[in-house]
C-alpha cells in the first residue's frame, strides 16, 4: 500500500508556467540576449534555476551565471506579484482527500524553498504536507534519486511505499531512481508520450484521477476498512 506521496510543485500542483516564462523573457532582454522560443524555456522547468540558466545559455560562463540568477531573482521578485500562479483543477479536493485517508504528503522540488513555501501558503494548501524540499535542501537535484531518497529516510519508508507524481520526465527519473512508483500528469508542463517514455506507471490527465490508480484505490479501502 502508498503510504506517501511526494509530489512536484511547478506544473504538477501549481500552474506557474505563464510567471516563469515572463521572469525568463524579461531576464533575457535586461541581460541583452537573444529571445528564445517558449519551448526552449518549458524544457528547463523542473531543474534548479542556475541549471537551467546555464542550459538556455550555453555561450554564458560559469563566472557570468551568478549575473543572470541575481537579475531573474529581481525580476521574480516584481513579476510574482503581477502574475499570480493558480492550482490546477481538483489539486485542493484531492490533496484533503488523500490527507484524510492518512496519506503522508510530501513536495520535491527544484524550486528555491523560500519561494516554494510563499506558493503553498498563498495557494492554501501547505497545511496538507508533512515535508517540504527545496533545490537548496538537496547537494544532487532531479533526476537524481536524492531528493525522494532523503524524504524515505527522513519516514523512514520504503520506495515501494511510495508514489511519485509529476509533470516532467525528470520527476519520474527521480522517483524510478528511489524504487517508488511514478504517476505522470499532462496537464503541466510535458506530454503523455514523453512521460511514457520516461517511464511512468501511470498518466493521469486530471488531478483528481490520482484518487483512482491501483495503488492509491488501496488506500481508499483499507481506510474505509477502519485500517
Amino acid at each position: 500500500m502508498i503510504k506517501l506521496i511526494v509530489f512536484d510543485f511547478d506544473g504538477t500542483l501549481g500552474d506557474t508556467l505563464e510567471l516563469i516564462l515572463a521572469c525568463n523573457h524579461e531576464t533575457r532582454r535586461r541581460m541583452g540576449a537573444p529571445v528564445i522560443p517558449d519551448s526552449s524555456i518549458i524544457a528547463t522547468i523542473g531543474i534548479p534555476l542556475r541549471d537551467g540558466l546555464s542550459v538556455m545559455n550555453p555561450g554564458v560562463t560559469p563566472e557570468e551565471i551568478p549575473l543572470w540568477f541575481k537579475t531573474y531573482r529581481e525580476v521574480f521578485a516584481e513579476y510574482e506579484r503581477r502574475i499570480t500562479p493558480s492550482l490546477f483543477p481538483g489539486v485542493a479536493e484531492t490533496l484533503e482527500a488523500l490527507h484524510s485517508r492518512g496519506c503522508i504528503l510530501t513536495v520535491a522540488s527544484s524550486r528555491e524553498t523560500d519561494s516554494l513555501n510563499n506558493f503553498l501558503g498563498r495557494m492554501g494548501i501547505a497545511q496538507y504536507f508533512s515535508y517540504v524540499l527545496g533545490a537548496e535542501d538537496v547537494t544532487h537535484a532531479k533526476p537524481n534519486p536524492e531528493p525522494v531518497l532523503k524524504t524515505l529516510e527522513h519516514f523512514g519508508l520504503s520506495g515501494a511505499e511510495t508514489l511519485v507524481v509529476g509533470d516532467m520526465p525528470v520527476d519520474i527519473q527521480m522517483g524510478l531512481g528511489a524504487g517508488a512508483f511514478t504517476c505522470g500528469v499532462t496537464f503541466g508542463n510535458s506530454s503523455r508520450e514523453e512521460l511514457l517514455k520516461a517511464g511512468a506507471h501511470h498518466v493521469i490527465d486530471s488531478f483528481n484521477e490520482l484518487l483512482s490508480i491501483p495503488e492509491l484505490s488501496g488506500l481508499s479501502s483499507a481506510s474505509q476498512g477502519g485500517l
